[in-house]
């Protein structure tokens, strides 16, 4: 059925998590939860979805026979029942906890319209009907599991409606004779609605739902060499005032992935319950990129002096070091210097309260370049650098930028005497600024997306900044076909 297959797999197994994993004994990288209000807006959107479906089921035709004093025996058929019109006017969603969730229908009603026959001896009649059911209640349990690989699952553990009242309307010739043994005959009716409606919502849930979460991707990709990976850590839970379910969040290495020396931290979550729907991204998810992108060779980098600005006072020759590294020069004499970057291991992403930062530590190796032989290493700098980072996030992925701190470069060994190396600073800062954190930059605003299935759009949101992880806040919005 398209009713729950649309709105409610895509509100509620896309985004959910709990705080605290205990069972598997690893924590999630990405935490999603979602609240009571989010819950109250799922249940919204499958009622709208059901009323559709509702409007497209056919229901069976029935026969019986009748006995009525002074007139005797017969038998009626009733067939090419129609569901003319449908008014679901209260849904609820709760948790379950240690199952999933329970959806409840209430105060509802429905219009049937079709074809009836009567026989007896051999008299032949027929007319038309109307049914109008009131008092329609519906409930159903949703049991939510997750399989070996990952993936979200859903049955229906639980279901049963109950009708208030069903009032028979019967037009045609003996029309009246129908209507002597009403009872009978919407007894029936109530029967049949009863069992289609269950039968209807069980089957959905296997033939539709169920496959539909199984297009929950369990890796995406980010780009040519780097995926997240959006398993499962356990089945959902769902805890007394919402649903919870956790993600891995771990992002690796898509041509050869090997396990990370990392470990994700256990997040306190805040106690919020205004909108909809809480992510918690933890800085395990960002410091599983650094490695990736570290081991791919991303932090590494060269410079060399057709990168340096004409007016810049030092070029990378050794005859413009020849004021304050002399020896260079003379070891040296007119040659150009290329220096090697790199990242001595890959920087981790520091969450506090309101503040995000990383700090980098490079080695610079400076080379030679003799005309007639290979390049050859004359002197080694570190270079520290504190780097502060904004993130942000909009209707489905979560996009950053770094803005720069200052450089301290010092000389770790010299072939040629010790120096200043500070002296090096402008030829630094301008390659850094100008290459390096515009290509970080670039990438970053790339970002990497949310586990949100299809028609799922995110809207008023807000972000903060906590010990270990981003807790992001936000409402949804099911667009419809």
């Amino acid at each position: 059925m398209g009713a729950l297959a649309g709105a409610l797999p895509s509100i509620l197994l896309a985004l959910l998590l709990r705080s605290t994993p205990e069972a598997l004994g690893a924590n999630p990288g990405l935490v999603a939860r979602i609240t009571d209000k989010g819950l109250e807006y799922a249940a919204q959107q499958g009622l709208l979805a059901l009323q559709s479906e509702l409007l497209r089921i056919t229901l069976p035709d029935f026969t019986g026979d009748f006995r009525i004093p002074h007139v005797g025996r017969g038998h009626y058929e009733f067939h090419r029942l129609n569901i003319h019109s449908c008014d679901l006017l209260r849904s609820a969603m709760r948790p379950v906890p240690g199952q999933g969730l329970s959806l409840s229908i209430s105060d509802s009603s429905i219009r049937v319209q079709g074809r009836w026959k009567v026989r007896k001896s051999f008299l032949k009649l027929q007319g038309s009907f109307d049914v109008s059911v009131k008092g329609i209640s519906i409930s159903a349990n949703l049991l939510l599991g997750s399989e070996s690989s990952g993936r979200p699952t859903v049955t229906a553990s639980r279901c049963s409606s109950d009708i208030g009242d069903v009032e028979v309307d019967m037009s045609g010739d003996l029309g009246w004779l129908l209507n002597l043994f009403h009872n009978q005959i919407e007894s029936k009716f109530q029967k049949v609605l009863e069992s289609k409606i269950c039968e209807m919502i069980q089957k959905s849930v296997s033939s539709n739902l169920q496959p539909y979460l199984q297009t929950l991707p369990v890796t995406k990709e980010i780009d040519s060499f780097a995926g997240i990976d959006y398993s499962l850590v356990e089945a959902p839970r769902a805890t007394a005032q919402m649903l919870e379910v956790m993600f891995k969040g771990e992002i690796f290495h898509r041509n050869h992935r090997s396990p990370v020396a990392l470990l994700a931290p256990i997040m306190s979550l805040p106690e919020e319950h205004d909108k909809m729907v809480y992510f918690a991204v933890s800085d395990y998810v960002f410091n599983t990129a650094s490695l990736v992108y570290h081991q791919e060779g991303h932090l590494n980098f060269s410079i060399t002096d057709d990168m340096i600005p004409p007016d810049s006072d030092i070029r990378l020759t050794t005859k413009s070091f020849r004021p304050f590294v002399p020896r260079l020069a003379r070891l040296y004499p007119n040659m150009n210097l290329e220096l090697q970057g790199s990242v001595t291991s890959a920087p981790l992403l520091n969450f506090s309260p309101g503040n995000l930062s990383v700090e980098p530590y490079m080695e610079i190796d400076a080379f030679v370049l003799p005309p007639s032989s290979s390049k050859e290493l004359v002197f080694r700098l570190s270079v520290a650098t504190n780097v502060s980072a904004i993130l942000t996030f909009n209707t489905s992925k979560i996009t950053g930028f770094l803005k720069p701190g200052k450089l301290k470069v010092e000389l770790k060994e010299s072939k040629a005497g010790v120096f200043n190396a500070e002296l090096l600073e402008a030829i630094l800062n301008y390659y850094i600024l100008n290459n390096l954190y515009p290509r970080f930059n670039d990438k970053l605003a790339e970002g990497f997306h949310l586990p949100l299935l299809k028609q799922v759009q995110l809207y008023d949101l807000g972000l903060q900044i906590h010990k270990d992880f981003l807790f992001l806040g936000a409402n949804v919005q099911y667009m419809r076909d």
